[in-house]
């Protein structure tokens, strides 16, 4: 197969076959693959109306994501397990969510091994409990975002949508970034994925809203819906000098974003600890779990 690196050009190429399915993973975001192919190298390549994803990890190992379109399940992992031997690679999916992993056994039994990474597993809520705050899990989050509004009166909420909007935005990730005291690859590919996604805001059919206090712009997020009943949040950012910021624009963005979708799927921890607490701290609904998948070793 011959595959080629994602440019903002191929959104419409990838889009016809990744919209509509209903795999919940925010792995099958176009502006995930063009946003972080700074990181993963992300290629892609059609072959009998069937996509296939390459990416590399950051050790530089590629491994392979669930091919969606029309070719036989069988027949598409016969064509990546050739490819990576083409390669002189081994060959590994990742990203593999329990349903493909039930979809992969029934077409090739006995085949590939299974492992978890709780580290890529995503984090899934039902939107109205990150609109309303309701109950005794989310009372903290309720009083963080009453006291923002108590600290902040002239606070507002915004639709993200014009170049200057675009460019205050750009402008605060600049402001987050030099709180963070040591910058590790994480975060640096992070504010890499941010900027791509505000420069190329339109081009990849983003929804966005930012909230200002005291006249700055002091928290914003991006997101898009997923599938029929997802909403998926791809980036949020808020400036720590202005308390509870990250609470009110969780809330907010929920509420004027992402209201008439059942699920909003937050993405993953990345194995962060802080992250992790703080993702943990809204109470998902459930977690979507990811697996590496390997060929099992023959006797």
């Amino acid at each position: 197969m011959d595959f080629k690196t994602v440019e903002i050009t191929d959104k419409q190429v990838i889009d016809k076959y990744i919209t509509g399915n209903m795999y919940r993973g925010c792995d099958f975001c176009f502006a995930n693959m063009f946003a972080w192919q700074p990181l993963y190298r992300t290629c892609f390549a059609e072959y009998g109306e069937t996509l296939f994803i390459r990416n590399r990890d950051s050790s530089g190992a590629f491994f392979y994501l669930m091919p969606l379109g029309k070719m036989p399940l069988h027949d598409a992992l016969n064509l990546l397990t050739d490819d990576a031997r083409h390669q002189n690679i081994p060959f590994t999916m990742k990203n593999i969510t329990q349903p493909m992993c039930a979809e992969i056994e029934q077409a090739m039994p006995d085949k590939f091994d299974f492992r978890r990474h709780r580290e890529n597993d995503e984090y899934i809520y039902l939107s109205e409990n990150l609109i309303s705050l309701a109950g005794g899990k989310l009372h903290g989050k309720r009083n963080h975002v009453n006291r923002f509004k108590f600290l902040y009166p002239d606070w507002e909420y915004h639709p993200l949508t014009t170049e200057a909007q675009l460019l205050s935005c750009a402008r605060m990730t600049d402001e987050w970034e030099h709180q963070n005291d040591e910058i590790t690859d994480s975060l640096r590919y992070d504010y890499i994925a941010i900027t791509l996604m505000l420069r190329n805001f339109h081009a990849l059919n983003l929804h966005g809203g930012y909230i200002t206090a005291e006249g700055k712009t002091v928290a914003f997020s991006i997101g898009e819906p997923l599938t029929d009943d997802t909403f998926v949040v791809h980036a949020e950012k808020a400036l720590n000098s202005f308390d509870g910021a990250y609470s009110i624009i969780n809330q907010q963005f929920a509420e004027h974003e992402a209201a008439r979708f059942r699920y909003i799927n937050r993405e993953e921890d990345m194995g962060l600890e802080n992250l992790r607490k703080a993702k943990l701290s809204y109470h998902p609904e459930f977690m979507l779990e990811e697996y590496t998948v390997t060929e099992k070793s023959t006797p």
